[in-house]
């Protein structure tokens, strides 16, 4: 819209179509110069548009990103190998205006391991949970009051290696998430092959392993993203390195995982590299979505209601290069994909019927987006 047509509008229509949207923050990488940090963007409810609304926070490597449940604060990972002078990447909180989205700098505070790649809170939104790829380490991080990163409640180093000499070699920590009672907690770790549970001690923020409870997936797998059904009993799972998708049973009471199925993420073979990255489940419960960087599309799946099992429904081109993270509008209307090397975030209008996806000829241009996440109040 132009300036002239803004100015031409009435103060109330002009503040309502404010209130229609969401915002959504987003994660970049830095390292190329062109992106400076996290950026802020706004949709339009009804529609899934997109506009820009600027740089919030000028920040390294922020990779990947999460809000706290109270809409305060925003948490993200500087991912780098190198943190004052120290083999080390860092965790950087921030201030969040809720009227303006504005971000101001709290603290940071080491990771731990190198290369932080993925960042969430637990279910009561008292403790920052963080995984190091380069590391292969986990790390817990308390809340302060004032919504500061306090120094690490518990900090795992993975051990172990897998039978790709290239990326498993080492242990390479890339996800981690709490299960939905906040009573364990689920870390995916590329370079083992494993699912590893560790019970969470949800006041004193502390990690204890549970080895019965890991899954070990097939070898060469390389486990990168988690996502919970929202029956809370299975979880799938995106293997990075053979292009799969995984479902598991999973146990509340216990933290055990068992294999369920694997399926491929491809339509069919493919002679280049692909690369899964990300996955969700539709609020629904009903389609999981999940991305393939290389031949570039969004993966869907029907889930069978009585099995959960996985059917293939549709491959999406993204409309962009390397999609990394993506994600659903809180409406589960639209999904959004960020396009890393193409520098785009593409949106697609979701089915509510089939789950299938449908580009609305929408794309926003922005340097090396790699996270996209919603802030709900």
């Amino acid at each position: 819209m132009t300036a002239l047509g803004v100015a031409g509008l009435g103060a109330s229509r002009l503040a309502g179509e404010r209130a229609a949207e969401d915002a959504v923050y987003v994660g970049t990488y830095t390292h190329d110069g062109q992106s400076k940090g996290i950026y802020l963007l706004k949709m339009t409810r009804g529609t899934g548009a997109l506009r820009i609304v600027g740089l919030v926070a000028e920040t390294v490597e922020p990779s990947f990103l999460t809000i706290s449940p109270n809409g305060r604060f925003v948490y993200s990972v500087n991912e780098t190998t190198e943190f004052e002078n120290k083999p080390s990447g860092a965790v950087s909180a921030f201030a969040r205006d809720r009227a303006t989205g504005n971000l101001t700098f709290l603290n940071r505070v080491p990771s731990g391991g190198g290369a932080p790649c993925y960042i969430t809170l637990d279910r009561a939104g008292k403790f920052v949970l963080v995984a190091n790829y380069v590391g292969g380490s986990v790390a817990v991080f308390p809340i302060l009051k004032d919504g500061k990163i306090g120094d690490a409640s518990s900090f795992l180093q993975h051990v172990g290696n897998g039978p790709d000499p290239d990326r498993q070699s080492s242990p390479h920590a890339h996800c981690i998430m709490p299960d939905p009672a906040n009573r364990f907690i689920l870390a995916a770790d590329l370079g083992i092959d494993r699912i590893l549970v560790y019970r969470f001690d949800a006041r004193a923020g502390k990690l204890s392993a549970t080895p019965a409870n890991e899954a070990v997936m097939a070898p060469g797998a390389g486990p990168r993203h988690l996502a919970f059904h929202p029956s809370g009993r299975i979880v799938y799972v995106v293997n990075e390195l053979d292009s799969t998708v995984s479902t598991l049973r999973y146990d509340a009471a216990t933290g055990g995982l068992s294999i369920l199925q694997t399926v491929p993420s491809l339509r069919e073979r493919m002679t280049g590299r692909n690369a899964p990255a990300d996955v969700h489940v539709h609020a629904s419960g009903r389609f999981l979505y999940m991305s393939n960087r290389g031949v570039d599309n969004i993966a869907v799946f029907a889930i069978d209601k009585r099995t959960s099992m996985l059917q293939p429904l549709q491959f999406e081109p993204t409309g962009g290069n390397w999609p990394r993270n993506f994600a659903i509008d809180p409406s589960g209307r639209f999904l959004f994909v960020a396009n890393e090397r193409s520098s785009t975030i593409v949106t697609h209008r979701i089915d509510a019927r089939t789950g299938r996806l449908t580009a609305t000829g929408q794309t926003l241009e922005l340097p090396s987006p790699v996270c996209l996440r919603f802030a709900l109040r």
